[in-house]
């Protein structure tokens, strides 16, 4: 017969204590973090951008709709939404109310893949081994994310979905090409690849889920900033380690912030929400980000 093996109140504590503080504290420590982007020609005035991502909204999550609110007080140049803004077939009302004060600047936005499909129940120690990739069991699209686009674009916001477009941000003629999310296979980059405009002060690529194939090809076709979401920034890390895993082909030194991915500035958002069902992070505080995009030297 085995012997029990009693475990210490103190590491007991110790880890009701990470807990509560992973799924309490830290989730709800919403922080602004702050980029210069030296990606514009020389004599351009500095524009901004705010970049959003991975909400995973739920109608009573008072605490992020109050601080994404807040971020309306920046007066950001323009605003792009990466995916993933809402985890619950009732979140679109409470979405569009925490973005209004935004809605009334530039903006554009892509889905992720929980725009499209409810979050279920899963065993979060299986992304250190594999991605969630194409792994719905739904197929047919549960949460209201034909409400949600057109929400949005009601305010002016254009949807950037396997398209391209252009748009005037500040002093500058942006040039603008978007995918749907990689990770569900509704990418069609075929349908906005080709050279960028040359013409364009800035060209730009916004997608979910910051697939390398699909960086590489921005980049080749001459885009200069690209955004993307998805990560978590690994979401649960190790203090001076960091992410264990990116949930996509991205490498773990890039799972969030500034980066360059061949000619490419890259910013990849750590997202300001979680899963209903993981609702914890730990060294991986929810973010927003304001770019600042400034002439190269």
């Amino acid at each position: 017969m085995r012997k029990a093996v009693a475990v210490p109140l103190s590491v007991l504590g110790l880890g009701v204590a990470g807990v509560a503080y992973a799924s309490i504290v830290e989730r709800n420590s919403f922080r602004l973090r702050r980029f210069d982007v030296p990606v514009l020609a020389r004599g351009q005035r500095p524009v901004r951008i705010l970049h959003l991502s991975d909400l995973h909204l739920t109608p009573r999550r008072t605490m992020l709709i109050n601080w994404v609110r807040s971020l309306g007080a920046l007066e950001p140049d323009l605003v792009v939404n990466t995916g993933d803004s809402i985890a619950h077939p009732d979140a679109v009302p409470s979405l569009l109310h925490a973005l209004e004060p935004l809605l009334r600047r530039p903006g554009l936005f892509v889905y992720g893949s929980n725009d499209l499909y409810a979050p279920q129940p899963k065993n979060p120690l299986r992304y250190l081994w594999r991605t969630s990739r194409n792994e719905r069991r739904q197929h047919t699209p549960s949460l209201p994310w034909e409400e949600l686009g057109a929400g949005m674009a009601a305010e002016g916001w254009l949807d950037m979905n396997n398209t391209t477009a252009r748009v005037k941000v500040g002093d500058l003629d942006v040039a603008v090409a978007g995918i749907h999310d990689s990770h569900i296979s509704r990418d069609r980059y075929d349908l906005v690849a080709g050279p960028a405009p040359a013409d364009a002060d800035l060209r730009l690529g916004v997608m979910h889920s910051p697939e390398p194939r699909n960086m590489t090809r921005f980049a080749d076709d001459g885009y200069q900033l690209l955004l993307a979401g998805h990560t978590h920034g690994g979401q649960l890390c190790i203090p001076f380690y960091g992410a264990l895993v990116t949930n996509c082909g991205i490498d773990r030194k890039r799972v969030k912030g500034l980066s360059r991915h061949d000619s490419s500035w890259l910013h990849v958002s750590a997202g300001l929400g979680t899963s209903p069902y993981a609702p914890a992070r730990f060294a991986c505080f929810p973010e927003a980000s304001l770019l600042t995009l400034v002439p190269r030297r």
